[in-house]
């Protein structure tokens, strides 16, 4: 018998748990192919699917991304070759490349290969530096910043962000900080959050969670590198914490690509909270103030979760419990870009990830804490 169940433990262990479901339910060869690995996109898997006929190059590099969490939190020889079969897999099924025509996937995998090549292989920062040259060699003057995807004219805070991060961790802190003036100057809304994206003379409002995790992620990069001033940066968590947080709580984006959105936000709130300089108490509330949506995020996620013999399934929207999936009811790919949700959102290897790395992020603010 399955169901909801109490929250128990802490933050080390849910990042346990999710680290195991998540990996027994969706690592797996890629065709066969000894020494790879790669995600399965949907749990139960559809014929197509555990083909890996789709596998999403940017949901890949966030279980990568997650992988070098646990092993941060955890380290394991194991996981280290987990994390090297993974880089194979994912270059393999991207035809032998590490990019594709998509420079937020590209930021996406290059910041994970970065990190990778600190914990796992040291040959994986060479990857990484070709995706930031690519991306280097993406931005204009004018209009600015880097389009979503090679040849396409629209300019969105997805790309820009993580661009900028990884810039920024590369050592190209002047065009980082172009990028993220960019962002600010084309898309900051009235109330302090991002916007999605921006073509010429028009502007897409949508507000993503994500959307805000690569910003205050940039943010946090310079003014620990650059000695950047960090007042935007208090006041995007402010308004994050009034706009996409409920009791506490953030706010989920469904399954589908949505599912990865909040993850992504949960981490870089994580960043800020052990990471942001400064000793004012500007600075320490907005720590706190990180530092509580993480935590709160990690125990609704816990305390929602749907238990079953192979390990917790996590919820779509943090602040409803989880449904359990069934086979089918895979969400519709249109290209590489749109991945829409499953039937049931939890069965999508992005939710799951969402999920995982916001207890992974609870998980670092709580072992900060306490060695602090």
């Amino acid at each position: 018998m399955s169901g909801p169940v109490a929250p128990s433990g802490g933050p080390a262990r849910w990042a346990r748990e999710a680290e195991n479901a998540v990996t027994v339910r969706h690592l797996r060869k890629l065709w066969a192919v000894p020494g790879t690995a790669l995600g399965v996109v949907g749990w139960p898997p559809t014929p197509g699917e555990r083909l890996f006929s789709h596998w999403h190059y940017w949901w890949q590099a966030h279980l990568l991304d997650c992988l070098i969490d646990a092993e941060l939190r955890a380290p394991d020889v194991h996981r280290r070759r987990q994390i090297t079969r993974l880089t194979r897999g994912i270059r393999l099924r991207n035809g032998w490349r590490w990019h594709n025509a998509y420079y937020d996937d590209m930021a996406w995998l290059g910041l994970a290969l970065q990190r990778a090549a600190l914990v796992a292989d040291p040959s994986l920062a060479q990857p990484a530096g070709l995706l930031a040259a690519r991306i280097t060699d993406a931005w204009s003057a004018e209009p600015g910043g880097i389009p979503w995807r090679r040849g396409d004219e629209y300019r969105n805070t997805p790309a820009n962000g993580p661009a900028a991060i990884l810039l920024a961790r590369t050592g190209n802190l002047i065009r980082a900080a172009e990028t993220v003036d960019w962002i600010r100057a084309r898309l900051e809304l009235p109330g302090g959050l991002i916007a999605d994206g921006w073509r010429p003379d028009i502007v897409d409002e949508t507000v993503y969670s994500y959307s805000q995790g690569v910003v205050l992620g940039a943010e946090l990069e310079l003014a620990r590198r650059a000695g950047r001033p960090a007042a935007p940066l208090h006041n995007l968590v402010a308004a994050i914490g009034s706009g996409l947080a409920r009791g506490g709580v953030l706010i989920g984006h469904g399954g589908g690509n949505g599912g990865l959105f909040t993850g992504i936000l949960a981490r870089y709130l994580a960043q800020v909270a052990v990471g942001l300089p400064g000793d004012d108490d500007v600075s320490a509330t907005t720590r706190s103030v990180c530092a509580a949506m993480v935590l709160d995020s990690a125990e609704a996620i816990w305390q929602d979760r749907l238990q079953t013999p192979d390990g917790p399934v996590f919820p779509a929207e943090w602040r409803s419990p989880a449904a359990l999936p069934h086979r089918g009811g895979a969400g519709r790919v249109v290209g590489n870009a749109v991945v829409e949700s499953s039937a049931t959102p939890e069965r999508d290897l992005s939710v799951q990830l969402g999920a995982w790395m916001a207890v992974e992020a609870a998980a670092l603010v709580s072992r900060t804490r306490s060695s602090g």
